[in-house]
C-alpha cells in the first residue's frame, strides 16, 4: 500500500509538471500529456526510484544526486521518443529537456520522501529502545 500512495505522489507530481510545461507551453493534449505521465510515472519509479535509488549504497545526498540524473535521463529519453510519435510541437527536444530539469527538481524531493516514508526497511532496530 505504501508503494501505491509514493505512486501516486509521483504521477500528481509528473502530471502537474508535464501539464504545465507540456500543456501550457507546448501545446500538447491534455491527453496525450495524462498518457504520457502514467507511463513515465511507472517507468521512472521502477527504473530510478527502485532500481536505482533504493539499491544504491552510501550516503543520502550520493544517492539522491545519482537517482536524480538517472530520472532525468528516464524523463528526457521517454518524453523525447513519446512526444515524436504523439505530439505536433515544433521542438520537442527543448519540450523535454526542460521537463526533465523540472522533474528532476521535484525527484530530489521525492527521493527524501522515499528515503523516510517507504524505503525505510534498512534503518537500523537498534537506535530505537523499542526493539533492544
Amino acid at each position: 500500500m505504501e508503494h501505491v500512495k509514493a505512486l501516486a505522489i509521483k504521477f500528481v507530481m509528473v502530471a502537474v509538471v508535464l501539464g504545465v510545461i507540456l500543456t501550457g507551453i507546448f501545446g500538447v493534449e491534455v491527453s496525450d500529456m495524462l498518457t504520457v505521465s502514467i507511463v513515465l510515472t511507472l517507468a521512472a519509479y521502477v527504473l530510478g526510484d527502485l532500481l536505482v535509488f533504493k539499491r544504491l549504497n552510501g550516503d543520502q545526498k550520493k544517492r539522491n544526486t545519482i537517482a536524480t540524473l538517472s530520472d532525468a535521463g528516464i524523463a528526457f529519453i521517454l518524453l523525447w521518443f513519446m512526444g515524436t510519435s504523439m505530439f505536433s510541437v515544433d521542438n520537442i527536444f527543448l519540450a523535454s529537456l526542460i521537463s526533465a530539469i523540472v522533474l528532476a527538481a521535484g525527484e530530489w524531493f521525492f527521493h527524501k520522501y522515499l528515503d523516510n516514508e517507504i524505503f525505510n526497511d534498512n534503518r537500523s532496530y537498534h537506535s530505537d529502545p523499542i526493539h533492544h
